[in-house]
């Protein structure tokens, strides 16, 4: 006789989850879509280095610093030649705000695109800058042939040749990679080329401008690879042209003696020393904290290009030593940005053309700088994103813009490759584990 089971215990039901129910808040925030000013400013600016967001917010600071200095700077001179006192800042403010988008739609290009434009650039600029010097279109400033002039507009194309030979010089240098320590390769085809560009600027009179396309010659063929020798006979040969062509104008070779002679001549404070005298005041003048945003005396027609190669001496005027070294610390920034990404860009092409825009800008604010200080001898060199003018700006930025192309990404496709070398795995042959029981394996 068999006994009856008991009956299981009844299971306790399990309430049912209670389905969550969204708020009307917690609705709208789930369904709610960028608008689409927020997605182009996202696609816009979007990137995955520090060194791009580095970049881009001193740039644009040094721009929008440049042009509030520039309406300082140049208020008096603009009323006198013109009955508007912010005549020139109107013009700065417009081309900064065609530069900036020029710079923004350069960063969104792929490097691809800078590798197959570099030949057409070079021969557009060489063209426009023979124009300068073979053509009516060609006009001077009583001292330098360096402007091409249609109607009422102006353009300097010895700043197109700087952008220009960064792409060019980039896309030689990189095929001649493996045999850049030949001199007959150096050569070919970089000095009929380069050297034709800069003769011709040259012979504009611009001898500013030459040294700072040497320059970025020079930092290009670093960059490169090139050999120390190579470079060293290079600078030598061009540093005798340099005295030849300076010897061989005569307001060249007093302004020399001059600045030789530490300006302390009497009978040369008149003339070939009047720009560094006078750039020397203002920066006295202003002391340690300035004088004040616009209360500049020297802009009151004392110191000639006062908004363009001596704005240095007014910042120092009106801000004082700590305007100066404001100035100082962003291009520091500047060039600590494009280093990290010429030293970390993989693409041998991002590297070259990364070091060409630096040595080209930063040198340039150098030399700018160097000769307001009296470093050296008046050249006639912009400072550059903070100097009026508009070929300078909007090609200066361009050349970041290229830059910030090279650093908007981490993938190799779209541009320089920003991520970390691959770890080095470890030759030893690792053991292999024991087998467990209960997972396949038999035990004997």
């Amino acid at each position: 006789m068999t006994t009856p089971r008991p009956a299981a215990p009844p299971r306790p039901t399990r309430r049912p989850a209670r389905a969550a129910q969204a708020t009307p808040v917690a609705q709208a925030a789930e369904t709610r879509q960028p608008s689409t000013a927020v997605r182009v400013v996202q696609r816009v600016f979007g990137a995955e280095t520090p060194e791009y967001f580095l970049l881009l917010a001193t740039t644009l600071f040094l721009v929008a610093f440049g042009v509030v200095m520039v309406a300082s700077s140049s208020a008096v001179e603009s009323f006198v030649d013109e009955g508007d006192f912010f005549g020139q800042a109107k013009r700065q403010g417009l081309y900064a705000l065609i530069g900036v988008p020029v710079m923004l739609l350069a960063a969104r290009a792929p490097i691809t695109f800078w590798k197959r434009w570099g030949w057409h650039a070079i021969i557009v600029a060489i063209g426009l800058q023979a124009l300068v010097i073979f053509s009516p279109l060609g006009v001077g400033n009583g001292f330098n042939k360096n402007w091409i002039q249609l109607g009422s507009f102006t353009a300097q194309p010895s700043e197109v040749v700087k952008l220009a030979l960064v792409i060019w010089l980039a896309q030689i240098l990189v095929a001649k990679q493996a045999v850049i320590t030949q001199w007959r390769q150096l050569l070919l085809p970089i000095v009929p080329v380069a050297g034709g560009a800069i003769v011709l600027v040259l012979a504009g009179g611009d001898l500013g401008t030459v040294i700072i396309l040497f320059l970025l010659v020079m930092g290009a063929l670093y960059f490169a690879g090139a050999r120390a020798l190579h470079l060293t006979v290079v600078t030598v040969l061009a540093g005798a042209a340099g005295v030849a062509a300076m010897l061989a104008s005569d307001s060249r070779r007093k302004r020399v003696e001059a600045w030789l002679g530490g300006c302390s001549d009497p009978d040369l404070a008149g003339n070939d020393c009047y720009q560094t005298l006078h750039g020397w005041q203002a920066l006295a003048h202003g002391g340690v904290f300035g004088v004040g945003l616009g209360n500049s005396s020297g802009k009151w027609l004392w110191l000639p290009e006062a908004d363009n190669d001596f704005i240095f001496a007014i910042i120092g005027e009106e801000l004082g030593l700590v305007g100066c070294v404001l100035v100082l610390a962003l291009l520091v920034v500047l060039t600590i940005a494009l280093v990290r990404v010429a030293r970390r860009a993989r693409d041998p092409f991002a590297k070259i053309a990364t070091g060409a825009v630096t040595v080209w800008i930063i040198g340039q604010a150098l030399v700018n700088i160097g000769v307001v200080l009296g470093l050296l001898p008046v050249l006639g060199v912009p400072l550059p994103l903070v100097s009026a003018g508009g070929s300078a700006l909007i090609t200066s930025l361009a050349g970041i813009g290229i830059v910030l192309s090279f650093a908007r990404t981490r993938s190799a496709g779209s541009g320089a490759d920003f991520s970390p070398p691959p770890r080095r795995q470890s030759q030893r042959p690792s053991r292999p584990s024991a087998p467990e029981a209960g997972h396949g394996q038999r035990i004997r």
